[in-house]
């Protein structure tokens, strides 16, 4: 069957929506199914990172994500007897425009990217199933399963952010590291007696683990989150919600905890059994994957959501780019290299995650002897000295900074490439750009504003000589920053991280470092 789809993307979560307006806005033809008949599902994510904010306001999409978000989050830690009460806003972070962690559900997320899509012109087709995939070195044959029957089609890519089950990477032979934890998440949406509402988060440390009530439920006006041992064995469903969680389990829950309330509605509950794990790759030939369909970990400082966002503008703007170069033999050979950059990029900074989130996770949730003790004695020993911990600006910036991703760097992959000569003072090649005030025509902004749009942006110093004609591509932007002195150029990535930077002009560096993302100046050429 002939078709005019670049990218076949399945799955229809926050992943799988990034990957597809990304993707899209770089230049590939896109088609997205999810197996789901409908949108809604109960949201396991619940706050956005500064540097998921970043990467997604290119894609337009970022105020209407903060309409509908929490970003000065109140947050009140109950540590035994004590209450320690902090803002996650207004953070020490002067190099992004979004200094705080935003309390967002999943779904609403997932509603503000499906309609960036259908501004587009692309529908997510719902009750569409992948049954098998095969790579045969030259395209992809897909067969999908809706309500009207079978049908085969054939594309040069297919991603799969299909989740943990992954039917892609089941297809792709593709191997998975991982265990399930002895611990699980309960979640509920539920109304509660003998309790304020209020805009923040209650966090309640015990032996037992950490208990969470957020003013985001979706169906009542909580939502409980709390960690407990495991009450099923192997054979689950890791990750996704499982049998419901009796009331009196529930109640039972907050009593441990302190809470003097009683539940007065429970609207839904489930169980969520859990594991680590990690894609033995993330690329076979024309096969992808992103999010958790990549890699999972335990809720422990929030990053499922946002590193599958994280994942799909890494990829996106790379399939966008490969499909436009993949008719040419040099295009091919620079292509593979630029898809190839995905999995040595994403892969390790996914590594490091599983190591942050499994280390947070057995102080936030193992029920053993030690981890058991620093809850329910050491913290509420401690809880005095916490306020002014909090108030040394910069450790907690430096915190959130780890967290969210701000740090990740691809100096070592085959897309940070240094000119001759070499740019002294700016950022390294595979780094992220900070934000600045910066001055270009008229008053100073801040430089993230202006690189707001889709493509790779040519950062000219105030001497610089202009690149040549003939280098920059539809997708490539020129600004020359006045009150940078010097006459050196750093080139960014589609996804806010230096690809190319020299001391002077460069045009052969540029040129070959353009052509090697596929952005060079050249007229598409489809498969």
């Amino acid at each position: 069957m002939t078709t005019v789809v670049d990218i076949l993307v399945i799955g229809a979560g926050t992943t799988g929506l990034t990957l597809a307006l990304e993707a899209h806005d770089h230049g590939a033809r896109i088609r997205i199914v999810e197996r789901r008949p409908e949108p809604f599902r109960p949201s396991r994510a619940l706050i956005l990172h500064p540097r998921t904010l970043e990467v997604l306001r290119p894609l337009g999409v970022t105020d209407a994500l903060l309409e509908l978000a929490d970003p000065a989050p109140a947050v009140d830690l109950h540590l035994g007897s004590h209450v320690v009460e902090t803002r996650l806003a207004d953070l020490a972070l002067p190099d992004t425009a979004f200094p705080h962690l935003s309390l967002m559900r999943q779904m609403d997320v997932e509603r503000v990217l499906t309609r960036a899509l259908a501004d587009r012109g692309v529908t997510v087709e719902r009750n569409t199933e992948l049954t098998t995939v095969s790579d045969d070195g030259h395209s992809v044959r897909a067969v999908l399963r809706s309500l009207h029957g079978t049908e085969e089609m054939r594309c040069p890519f297919v991603v799969g952010c299909d989740g943990p089950a992954s039917t892609v990477r089941a297809c792709a032979g593709i191997g998975w590291h991982g265990r399930p934890y002895a611990e699980e998440v309960v979640l509920a949406d539920l109304d509660l007696g003998g309790i304020s509402e209020r805009s923040g988060a209650e966090v309640f440390a015990g032996r037992q683990g950490l208990l969470f009530l957020f003013p985001l439920g979706e169906q009542a006006t909580w939502r409980l989150l709390a960690t407990r041992a495991s009450t099923d064995g192997a054979g689950q469903n890791f990750g996704q919600p499982g049998s419901a969680v009796p009331q009196a389990e529930l109640q039972h829950l907050l009593n441990d905890a302190g809470l003097q309330t009683r539940i007065e509605r429970l609207a839904w509950s489930a169980r969520v059994p859990l594991q680590c794990g990690l894609a033995g790759r993330f690329r076979r030939g024309r096969l992808f994957l992103a999010g958790d369909a990549a890699h999972n970990y335990s809720p422990a400082t929030g990053q499922g959501m946002n590193a599958g966002i994280q994942d799909a503008v890494n990829l996106g703007w790379k399939l966008g780019f490969a499909a436009n170069c993949s008719g040419q033999s040099t295009g091919r050979r620079d292509a593979e290299m630029l898809l190839d950059s995905y999995d040595r990029e994403r892969r390790a900074a996914a590594h490091r995650r599983l190591i942050l989130t499994h280390t947070a996770f057995w102080a936030e949730a193992s029920t053993g002897r030690i981890p058991s003790w620093l809850r329910a004695v050491a913290a509420p020993l401690t809880a005095p000295a916490i306020p002014a911990l909090l108030h040394r600006r910069r450790v907690v910036a430096e915190a959130i900074r780890l967290i969210s991703q701000l740090r990740v760097n691809y100096r070592h992959s085959p897309l940070s490439v240094e000119g001759t000569p070499p740019l002294r003072g700016a950022p390294r090649p595979g780094d992220r750009l900070p934000d600045a005030t910066v001055s270009v025509e008229g008053p100073p902004r801040r430089l993230h504003e202006l690189l707001a749009r889709p493509g790779v942006h040519l950062l000219l110093q105030r001497e610089a000589d202009p690149p040549p004609d003939a280098v920059p591509g539809p997708l490539v932007t020129v600004l020359r920053l006045t009150n940078s002195p010097g006459r050196g150029l750093v080139a960014v990535r589609p996804d806010g991280h230096v690809g190319f930077r020299c001391g002077t002009a460069d045009p052969a560096g540029l040129t070959g470092w353009l052509s090697l993302i596929g952005a060079a100046a050249s007229p598409p050429v489809r498969p």
